[in-house]
């Protein structure tokens, strides 16, 4: 498959870690809901760099079980990097992560 620029494209996960599966989630939100860049949906067939909580959007019509079987934990958070620079980019991250680091 010929790919457009030749470079390909980039996917990073991070786990947001918390006491217990309930805190990972509510800090996984924190760090999304504060980035202002990133558009937060679950398609990652775009040019712009989005930002996703695995658990509750690709794999939400599974069950826990079949998650965590497939490592999918609700502390997941997942950027599809799109064409954006890369400083905005850390810059968004950085306040999103600065969220939960109270």
């Amino acid at each position: 498959m010929r790919q457009q620029s030749g470079k390909g494209g980039a996917v990073v996960s991070f786990d947001v870690v918390g006491q217990g599966a309930e805190a990972g989630r509510r800090h996984a939100f924190s760090v999304i809901d504060q980035t202002q860049l990133m558009s937060v949906t679950a398609n990652l067939g775009d040019v712009k760099t989005i930002i996703t909580q695995p658990a509750s959007t690709s794999h939400g019509r599974l069950s826990e079980e079949q998650r965590l079987a497939a490592d999918i934990q609700q502390h997941l958070v997942l950027v599809a990097v799109g064409l954006e620079h890369l400083d905005d980019l850390k810059a968004d991250l950085e306040r999103g992560l600065s969220s939960i680091q109270a």
